[in-house]
């Protein structure tokens, strides 16, 4: 696809027709198996000497699609889909990193990424050192010979702090340190092997699903890192893994181009441990993308529209949306999101957790559930929900204070939006 405008992309990278009906519209290859030529193309594949579809858990065409068409978008060289964004989040560092290994992560993170680095990589003996990105050399300091690489959002839900990529990835660079961005809340705003990320994260359940209805999860690789220039930092990549007749995936994977980190994540953590995403998700987050650039342009209208309207409540204590920002956060936002500022926005509310609280209870349009990228318009307290099972400095670092609200701002008439969050106020404070 010679196109590089994202509209264009969306509907039509990774994927023409189908070779054996001609259909244009993705099949869903709904099989676990795929019939082999003869035994030596069954050998060939299982060895690696050929790629190709051998058991869905491990690849499958629809999800082939997905993932060719959301490389293209990124910039990026190939990709991996999973079962959620949770399972991408762990992969993307299980990668890398073994037990003794440690990674140094922001601070500002989703609640169930946190925990998931705080706590079960640390029962697995990868340890997490978090550091506040307001200081890009903190990456530097916590650095030592066992880190493996570095972790960041790009607009971290629920703080919405813009993530200051490309000197966190110079950081890395100089040691020879991966950082790994999470865009789920930026798609198409920012594009993160642009400014030096090396490995991109996608829950595709968001904005690139943007209905509700499907869980998914994609690791994108830009292709744009040297895995073997220091094999001592990246020894994941550069031992002999006996899983695979002692392959160095640094060194196997060259013939095939600069896929070595994406191809041991498909076919060693896929493989293994089994989190594949369904062909069927694959089908409906596809159909999601094909509207991702229109949809993106209506949400980041809608919230810039909500934030202004927020900051003219006196019962609205603080709006958290990269438009707010001050200082060192307003370059950042300048810098990474000149194409729009997402589509979530907070609010500060100054009866504190029983007026949020209240405020949902209230809503009468806006949707009270545990998501975000919806085309629906979106709501929740984390606190109580998202955020609930963090210690309450853990909350407080992540951005969850008792009296925050969330929103996630969807493509709705932006006047019945502001309607049903004006009415949901007005009862919060009486």
């Amino acid at each position: 696809m010679a196109s590089k405008h994202p509209e264009t992309l969306a509907l039509h990278a990774g994927w023409r027709r189908d070779p054996a009906t001609t259909a244009v519209a993705v099949p869903i290859y709904q099989t676990t198996s795929f019939l082999f030529d003869d035994a030596d193309h069954a050998a060939d594949l299982f060895g690696l000497r050929k790629l190709g579809n051998i058991y869905t858990r491990i690849m499958n065409p629809t999800s082939d699609a997905l993932e060719q068409r959301i490389a293209a978008l990124e910039g990026g060289v190939a990709a991996v889909a999973f079962a959620s964004g949770q399972a991408a989040s762990a992969i993307a560092v299980q990668n890398l990193a073994r037990a003794g290994d440690n990674i140094v992560s922001s601070t500002d993170l989703y609640g169930g990424t946190y925990n998931l680095f705080a706590h079960t990589f640390r029962d697995m003996g990868i340890e997490t050192r978090f550091v506040d990105p307001a200081d890009p050399e903190a990456f530097e300091r916590a650095t030592d010979s066992r880190t493996r690489a570095y972790y960041a959002e790009t607009l971290p839900n629920p703080k919405l702090r813009v993530f200051p990529i490309a000197e966190v990835a110079a950081i890395g660079r100089r040691h020879n340190i991966p950082l790994i961005m999470d865009n789920t809340a930026a798609p198409l705003l920012v594009r993160p092997f642009d400014h030096g990320a090396a490995i991109v994260v996608y829950s595709l359940t968001k904005y690139l699903g943007g209905h509700g209805t499907s869980i998914g999860g994609m690791i994108v690789d830009g292709g744009n890192f040297d895995w073997d220039a220091d094999p001592e930092r990246q020894p994941a990549l550069n031992t002999p893994d006996p899983s695979y007749h002692g392959a160095i995936w640094a060194q196997a994977a060259k013939p095939m181009g600069p896929i070595a980190y994406i191809l041991k994540a498909r076919v060693t953590l896929l493989r293994d441990l089994g989190p594949a995403i369904s062909p069927f998700n694959s089908f409906l987050i596809l159909q999601g993308v094909e509207t991702l650039a229109l949809r993106m342009r209506a949400h980041c209208e809608n919230t810039l529209a909500v934030a202004k309207f927020l900051g003219g409540r006196a019962d609205v204590t603080k709006v958290i949306h990269p438009s707010t920002a001050t200082g060192r956060d307003a370059e950042l936002v300048a810098k990474y999101m000149p194409r729009g500022q997402g589509g979530l926005c907070g609010m500060e509310l100054a009866g504190g957790a029983v007026a949020g609280k209240k405020f949902i209870d209230s809503l009468k349009m806006l949707y009270h559930v545990a998501n975000i990228g919806d085309a629906r318009s979106l709501a929740i307290h984390p606190a109580s929900t998202t955020h609930s099972q963090l210690l309450e400095e853990e909350q407080l670092s992540t951005g969850a204070s008792p009296g925050y609200v969330r929103l996630s701002i969807g493509i709705e008439h932006i006047d019945d939006i502001i309607a049903d969050i004006e009415q949901a106020l007005d009862a919060a404070k009486g």
